[in-house]
């Protein structure tokens, strides 16, 4: 069972745009995938369907868009995670298996899942000194 709720994609029918509600914001969502790179990327849109970022690529326990500053994007943390720790990358045979694009909004400190999450702020070292 999954800690966090995460945005559904099909990844079997991409390249695929859809609208989506994000922190009571609406954006479009544009998910493709690179055969050549065995990888997926996020295209976001306002509204409109004009382009706020696009081509960013989806790496596991990354936070999308982390050192980007642009009042437009969603207030909300998306990260590709595999909740199980069963994966190592994201690519065609884990995502919409095991890792999802999840809306992180549990403190990284009382999840026991992800020794291997970054974030902003994130080194995953430890306080013991070692």
């Amino acid at each position: 069972m999954s800690q966090r709720d995460y945005i559904p994609i099909d990844v079997d029918d991409l390249p695929e745009i859809f609208e989506i509600e994000l922190a009571d914001i609406t954006f479009n969502f544009g998910v493709s995938y690179n055969a050549v790179g065995d990888s997926f990327t996020v295209d976001l849109y306002d509204e409109d369907l004009n382009p706020i970022i696009l081509g960013e690529k989806l790496v596991l326990n990354h936070r999308l868009w982390a050192y980007v500053n642009d009042d437009r994007l969603p207030a909300v943390d998306l990260v590709p995670m595999d909740e199980s720790g069963q994966a190592t990358a994201v690519n065609a045979e884990t995502f919409g298996r095991t890792v999802f694009l999840m809306i992180d909004d549990i403190d990284p400190t009382d999840d026991l899942s992800s020794d291997d999450y970054v974030g902003i702020g994130e080194d995953g070292g430890n306080d013991d000194g070692g």
